[in-house]
C-alpha cells in the first residue's frame, strides 16, 4: 500500500515552481490565522505593546531616567569630578555638609555633621585668637567637627565577618573571585557605624600616589601638612612595593599627619592654613566624603580590577541610596540603602516655593523613591521619544539643558507647546551660578588700562561705548531663545552678595526708567567714543578706522555669533576682526596676555562671591601668575577690598565689600558682563518636588513619584492602533483566498486520482 501510494504520488507530482507556490499559500493562510490570534490577544492586553518594562513595574515606586554616551567613569569620591557622575556619588556618599534643597541664596547645612562648625583661630605662636581677629594675623584655623552618632554604612561584603570574627572576604583565596563580577555576587554583607576615622582616611587618600584626585592641588594648598604628607606617602609606597611587590596594599591607617585627625570616634579635626572661610564649602563636596578602610583593602585584592570591582564601579557610602545593579554602558540601578537613617524634607525655602507646591511634604522622611533605574540612550531622539511616551520620568538626572531646550521648542512650535501642555510636562528653568562674559585685556594699549591717567580715562570711555553697543538682550533672545539673564556684574543670582535690580544696576550701561533697566542709547555711546579719541569710529589724529580684534579658538562661537558681534560694533563704525586659532594657540595667547578681546565663562565651584570676584583680583592675573584673572585686570582699591573680603565670614560687612567691589568693576569695565545662563529640567506630571539646580547635587533624595498616575498616563498615551493591521490581514486574506481555493481543488483531484 505504501509503495503503491508513493508510486502514484510520484506520478502526480507537480513542477517544483508549483510546489513552492502551494507551500507559500499554505504558510500564508496559517500566518493570517496566527496573526489574527495575536492581534486579538494584544488588543485585550492592558499593557502597551511598546513598553520597555514589565507591566507591574510601572506601578512601582521606581524612577526611570537615562544616561548618554557612557557609564560613569569615576564613582570613587576622591576622583569623581564630572557632572554625569554626581547623581550617583551624591546619592551614595555623604560629605559632612550639603546645601539646603530649596533656599536661595544657597545655604550650607549639615549632613553627617551635627552642625556647621565655626573654626578656632591661632597665631604663629599657637596662641588662640578671637573670632573677629584680623585675617592677616591668623596663622592657622582649626575645625572641630562633631558627627552624628549611629550613622551606618550600606550593607557591603567588605564589612562581612565569619563566626570567629575574621573578615569573610579578606584575604580571598586564588579562586575567590570565580564567577563574581558584581558586588551582589558576594553572599555575605554587613555594616558598621560611620566614624571620624573614615573621613580621615578619605582625606589621606587624596594624597595617595595610587589615587588620582583633581581636588588634591587645591586642598593641599589649604590643609596644613597635606602636601608634605603626599611626598612622604610616595616614599612609603615605593618602599612597600620594593619590599612586598606591586600587589601590596598601602594601609593609610599606618601613615598619618597632624593636619587631619580624629579626636574620637565622632569628632573630626582639620587644620587649615591661615583664615579661609570658603573651606567649609569643600566639606560639602564628595572629595571629602568618608571612605571606610575595609572597602579600600577589599577592592585592592588581586583580580578585583580585572573583574571590574572597585570604588569606581561599586561605591560604599552612608547615603540614601546604594548601587545594586551595574551593567557597564547599559544600565545602572540604585535602591534604598536599608541602613539610611532618613532625613526630613525641608519646611521652608525660596519665596515662590510654597505656591509651587514644593513645601507640601514638609517634615516627611526622605528619600521618597525606592529605586532609580538609569538606562543608556546613545541618541537624543529615542531618549526624548521615550520621555514623551512616559517611559522616562526625567530625561537625564544630571541634564541641566532639557528643560531649557524644551521650553525653546515650545516657543518655536505651537504643536510641541500643545503636546507638552497636554502631557502636563514640568519644564522648569533657573538662572545658574555661572557667568559668560566678554573680556578686555588690561595689558592691551587700546582697550586695556592705558599707561597715563589721560589714556586710562579715554580707554575706559571706549570700553563703556562698546559695552553700550553690545546688546546682550538681543544676544540672549537670538542665540539663547531668552533662556538667560543679562548680567550687571560678576556675581550671579543665588550667591550671597548678589543684588538684583535696581540696586545692582550697571549704571555705566543702563538707566533705570519706569521700573526697568533701559540700555543707554547709541548716541550716548557715540559721544563716549568721540571723547575716547575715535569720533565716528576713526582715530582723531590719523583718520584711520578703529579696528578691534576678537581672539578665539576654533569652535568658540558660531559664524552667526561672530557676525552678530561685528554688527554690534559696526553700529559705532568700528571694525571687528576675528582672530581664530586652534585651542592650544589660543591658550598660549591668553597666558602671554596678547589677546585683545575674548569670550570666557565661569561656573561656581561653591556658592560664595569670592569664587567670582577672584577672577578680577590682580594677584590672579593670568599673564603674570597663571591665575584665572584672564583679563589681567588690576585695580589697587579692588585688590585691597578683595584681600579684606576673602577673610570675612558671611554677613553684612562681607556683603558691603562685595557690593563695593562690584561697583568698581562696573566703573572700570574690564568685562562686558554678558549673561547668566539658565539651565533646567524636564519632569513628568507625576514627579513632585522638582526644583532644578546645578549646585545642589543630591536632588534625587527629594523627588517623589505618583506611580499610579504614571501607569494611567502611559496607558492613555500608548494605546495601540490596531485597525491598520486588521485591514492588512483582511486584504491579505482576500488576496490569498482564490489561490487557496485552487490549491484545495488540486489536492482533491490528486486524492481522487490516487484512489483510482
Amino acid at each position: 500500500m505504501l509503495t503503491a501510494w508513493g508510486a502514484s504520488r510520484r506520478q502526480a507530482r507537480p513542477a517544483p515552481l508549483v510546489v513552492c507556490a502551494l507551500a507559500w499559500l499554505r504558510g500564508a493562510f496559517g500566518r493570517i490565522v496566527v496573526s489574527g490570534s495575536l492581534l486579538a490577544l494584544a488588543a485585550c492586553s492592558p499593557q502597551p505593546v511598546n513598553s520597555p518594562y514589565p507591566e507591574q513595574q510601572l506601578s512601582e515606586n521606581v524612577l526611570y531616567t537615562a544616561f548618554s554616551q557612557r557609564s560613569p567613569k569615576y564613582l570613587d569620591p576622591a576622583s569623581s569630578y564630572s557632572t554625569d557622575e554626581t547623581p550617583f556619588t551624591y546619592a551614595i556618599y555623604e560629605p559632612l555638609y550639603g546645601y539646603h534643597y530649596l533656599k536661595r541664596p544657597y545655604q550650607l547645612i549639615p549632613r553627617t555633621a551635627v552642625d556647621i562648625a565655626s573654626p578656632q583661630y591661632f597665631d604663629v605662636n599657637d596662641q588662640p585668637l578671637p573670632a573677629d581677629a584680623p585675617g592677616e594675623t591668623i596663622a592657622y584655623s582649626i575645625y572641630n567637627i562633631a558627627l552624628q552618632p549611629g550613622i551606618a554604612f550600606q550593607p557591603h561584603p567588605a564589612f562581612a565577618r565569619n563566626v570567629d570574627g575574621s573578615y569573610a572576604y579578606w584575604p580571598l583565596p586564588e579562586d575567590g573571585l570565580k564567577g563574581r563580577y558584581a558586588i551582589t555576587d558576594f553572599e555575605k554583607t554587613a555594616t558598621r557605624e560611620l566614624t571620624a576615622h573614615d573621613y580621615v582616611y578619605a582625606i589621606r587618600r587624596l594624597a595617595s600616589p595610587r589615587v588620582v584626585s583633581p581636588a588634591f592641588g587645591v586642598l593641599s594648598s589649604h590643609i596644613v601638612g597635606l602636601a608634605d604628607y603626599a611626598a612622604r606617602l610616595k616614599q612609603a609606597d615605593a618602599a612597600l612595593k620594593a619590599d612586598q611587590g606591586d600587589g601590596a596594599w598601602l594601609d593609610l591607617r599606618a601613615h598619618g599627619f597632624d593636619g587631619v585627625k580624629a579626636l574620637d570616634d565622632h569628632t573630626l579635626q582639620i587644620r587649615v592654613k591661615g583664615k579661609y572661610p570658603q573651606f567649609k564649602y569643600w566639606l560639602a563636596m564628595t572629595f571629602t566624603a568618608p571612605v571606610p578602610w575595609e572597602a579600600d583593602r577589599f577592592y585592592h585584592q588581586p583580580g578585583m580590577a580585572q573583574h571590574n570591582l572597585s570604588l569606581n564601579t561599586w561605591p560604599v557610602g552612608t547615603g540614601p541610596y546604594m548601587l545594586v545593579e551595574s551593567i557597564q554602558n547599559r544600565r545602572h540601578v540604585m535602591a534604598r540603602n536599608p541602613n539610611f537613617r532618613g532625613e526630613p524634607y525641608p519646611c521652608n525655602g525660596a519665596p515662590k516655593d510654597q505656591a509651587a507646591g514644593l513645601l507640601a511634604d514638609c517634615g516627611q522622611m526622605t528619600p521618597f523613591i525606592d529605586r532609580i533605574e538609569f538606562s543608556l540612550e546613545k541618541e537624543s531622539v529615542p531618549l526624548m521619544g521615550k520621555f514623551l511616551q512616559g517611559y522616562y520620568d526625567i530625561p537625564e538626572a544630571d541634564g541641566g539643558n532639557y528643560g531649557v531646550a524644551m521650553r525653546v521648542a515650545a516657543s518655536d512650535s505651537a504643536e510641541k507647546a500643545a503636546l507638552y501642555a497636554d502631557h502636563g510636562l514640568q519644564l522648569l528653568a533657573s538662572t545658574e551660578a555661572q557667568i559668560t562674559y566678554l573680556g578686555f585685556n588690561w595689558l592691551d594699549p587700546v582697550v586695556g588700562q592705558g599707561d597715563t591717567p589721560e589714556q586710562q580715562e579715554k580707554n575706559r570711555k571706549l570700553r563703556q561705548a562698546i559695552s553700550i553697543a553690545f546688546n546682550w538682550e538681543q544676544f540672549i533672545s537670538i542665540f539663547l531663545n531668552d533662556q538667560g539673564e543679562v548680567a550687571h556684574g560678576p556675581v550671579p543670582p543665588g550667591i550671597a552678595g548678589y543684588q538684583g535690580l535696581p540696586q545692582g544696576l550697571n549704571s555705566q550701561v543702563y538707566r533705570w526708567e519706569d521700573g526697568r533697566a533701559v540700555r543707554r542709547s547709541l548716541d550716548e555711546a557715540r559721544r563716549l567714543l568721540a571723547e575716547a579719541g575715535y569720533p565716528d569710529g576713526r582715530h582723531a589724529d590719523t583718520g584711520e578706522p578703529l579696528v578691534l580684534y576678537f581672539d578665539s579658538s576654533a569652535g568658540m562661537g558660531s559664524n552667526a555669533t561672530l557676525d552678530w558681534m561685528r554688527r554690534q560694533l559696526k553700529a559705532l563704525n568700528i571694525e571687528l576682526e576675528i582672530r581664530a586659532t586652534d585651542y592650544n594657540r589660543f591658550q598660549d595667547k591668553m597666558r602671554q596676555g596678547t589677546a585683545q578681546m575674548f569670550m570666557w565663562g565661569w561656573v561656581a565651584d561653591y556658592p560664595d562671591a569670592e569664587n567670582f570676584l577672584f577672577l578680577l583680583y590682580g594677584g590672579n592675573a593670568k599673564a603674570k601668575t597663571g591665575g584665572e584673572n584672564a583679563s589681567n585686570y588690576q585695580n589697587p582699591r579692588y585688590d585691597v577690598l578683595f584681600r579684606q573680603m576673602r577673610f570675612l565670614d558671611d554677613g553684612p560687612e562681607k556683603d558691603r565689600l562685595v557690593q563695593e567691589m562690584i561697583k568698581i568693576a562696573q566703573e572700570d569695565m574690564p568685562w562686558m558682563f554678558g549673561f547668566y545662563p539658565m539651565s533646567g529640567g524636564a519632569y513628568q506630571a507625576w514627579v513632585a518636588n522638582a526644583k532644578p539646580t546645578q549646585m545642589v547635587r543630591n536632588t534625587l533624595q527629594y523627588l517623589k513619584l505618583d506611580p499610579a498616575m504614571r501607569a494611567d498616563r502611559i496607558a492613555q498615551w500608548n494605546r495601540p492602533v490596531w485597525w491598520p493591521l486588521w485591514l492588512g490581514a483582511l486584504l491579505l486574506a482576500l488576496g490569498v483566498w482564490p489561490a487557496w481555493r485552487v490549491l484545495k481543488r488540486r489536492e482533491q483531484a490528486t486524492a481522487l486520482g490516487d484512489q483510482k
